[in-house]
C-alpha cells in the first residue's frame, strides 16, 4: 500500500506578505465572536513583530516559551491555559516563531479537540479528531516544521512526535523578511537541519522520485547559501526548509536524527545544536555528507559543542540509547530491515561516545 498523505493545502509567500495574514484568518471568523489563538516566541515581545500581530479584541495573544525543547507537560498547560482563556474552540490557532514554537502550535491545535494529555499521542497516527484550524508563521528556516506531520514533543518516557496528517498546517505563510534578524550561530543550525534531512532523505531506503525531487533542490537551494552565499539566500533557504520538509514527508530521516533525539531527551539539547552535533560523527552512514558539512561549518565559522557525552553517568547513557533506538522507522530508512543486526546497543554507545 501506498502512503496517502496530506499536504499544507495553502500557502502564501514572498517578502511582506505578513501584512495579509490579518485577512488570511479573517476567512475563519464567521461570527463577531470567533476567535483565534496566536502562540507566539517571546522573544518577540517589546519588539517590532509584536505590533504587527493582526490580534482583534477577543483573541488570544500566547507567548510561548522555547528556550527548553517543547514537552509534552509544557504543551497541556499552553492547552489548559487557552480553554480558560474561552472556553469555546477558537477559530484558528496561528504559530509564530521557529520550529518549537511552531510544533507547540501544532500540538495547541490538536490537544484542543483531543481529549487526555499530549503524552498519550505521541507516536504515529493516535490523534483522534482533527485539529482546530492553523497556520504557520516561520521567523525561522530550515526545520522544516511548517510542512511536517509531526510536532516533536519530550514526554516523561520519550521524546517522539505527534505524527499525524491533522497535524499538518492549513495554512503557511512564508515571509523571507522575517529571518533578517536571525544571529549567525542559529542559522547555521536551522539551516544544517534542513541539508541533513535532505541527506538522510536521499541516501535511504524509503527513497523514491517524489522525496528524490524535493530533496535534491532542496540541497541544491542550502549549497546556493552556504556555500555560495547567493545575494537572495533568505527567500533561498526558506523554500529549502519547505522542500525539505517535503522530501522527508513521503520517506523519512535517518541516524542523525535518531541520535539526536536521544541526546536532547537526556542531555536538553536543541534540535539543531544536536543534529550538528550527531552528524559530524557519521562518517560511516553519510562520507560525503559529513565532508561537506564540515567545510560549510570551517565556512560560517560556527563551532559546534564537542565532548557532550563525556560525563554521562551510565544509567544517563543507557537512557539516550533506548530513546534513539525506539525510532524504528528512521533505522530502516538508514539501514534497511536488518538494521537492529547492524545498529545494537554497543555501536549506539560508541556513537555517542564521539560526541
Amino acid at each position: 500500500m501506498f502512503r496517502n498523505f496530506k499536504l499544507v493545502p495553502n500557502i502564501l509567500f514572498g517578502r511582506g506578505c505578513f501584512a495579509q495574514l490579518d485577512q488570511v484568518v479573517a476567512g475563519r471568523r464567521k461570527s463577531g465572536e470567533d476567535w483565534a489563538v496566536f502562540v507566539v516566541d517571546d522573544v518577540f515581545k517589546g519588539k517590532e513583530l509584536e505590533k504587527r500581530i493582526p490580534l482583534h479584541d477577543k483573541d488570544f495573544l500566547l507567548w510561548v516559551n522555547v528556550a527548553d525543547e517543547p514537552k509534552t507537560g509544557y504543551v497541556d498547560k499552553l492547552t489548559l491555559e487557552a480553554k480558560k482563556f474561552n472556553p469555546t474552540l477558537p477559530c484558528a490557532v496561528i504559530g509564530i516563531g521557529g520550529g518549537s514554537a511552531m510544533d507547540l502550535a501544532k500540538s495547541v491545535s490538536l490537544m484542543l479537540t483531543n481529549e487526555g494529555s499530549s503524552t498519550e499521542y505521541q507516536g504515529w497516527d493516535l490523534i483522534k479528531n482533527p485539529a482546530v484550524w492553523h497556520a504557520a508563521v516561520p521567523t525561522l528556516s530550515g526545520t522544516g516544521a511548517e510542512v511536517s506531520r509531526t510536532a516533536v514533543l519530550t514526554g516523561p518516557e520519550k521524546k517522539l512526535g505527534l505524527n499525524s496528517d491533522y497535524t499538518v498546517f492549513d495554512q503557511v505563510v512564508l515571509d523571507p523578511q522575517l529571518t533578517a534578524d536571525v544571529p549567525k550561530a542559529q542559522h547555521f543550525y536551522t539551516g544544517m537541519d534542513c541539508y541533513i534531512h535532505c541527506i538522510e532523505s536521499l541516501q535511504g531506503t524509503y527513497i523514491n522520485e517524489f522525496s528524490k525531487a524535493y530533496g535534491e533542490k532542496s540541497l541544491d537551494l542550502c549549497r546556493q547559501v552556504f556555500i555560495d552565499n547567493h545575494p537572495d539566500s533568505a527567500d533561498k533557504l526558506m523554500m529549502a526548509s519547505f522542500f525539505g520538509g517535503m522530501s522527508i514527508a513521503y520517506s523519512q530521516v535517518g541516524a542523525c536524527h535518531a541520535l539526536s533525539y536521544g541526546l536532547s531527551y537526556v542531555l536538553g539539547t536543541h534540535h539543531g545544536v544536536g543534529c550538528c552535533i550527531t552528524f559530524d560523527t557519521l562518517d560511516e552512514y553519510y562520507p560525503d555528507g559529513v565532508r561537506e558539512f564540515r567545510a560549510i561549518m570551517e565556512k560560517t565559522g560556527v563551532d559546534i559543542p564537542r565532548g557532550v557525552t563525556k560525563d554521562l553517568t551510565g544509567d544517563q547513557m543507557e537512557t539516550m540509547i533506548s530513546v534513539a533506538l525506539n525510532l524504528d522507522p528512521l533505522w530502516e530508512n538508514c539501514l534497511g530491515k536488518d538494521w537492529k543486526a547492524i545498529m545494537t546497543r554497543d555501536k549506539a554507545r560508541s556513537l555517542f561516545e564521539k560526541m
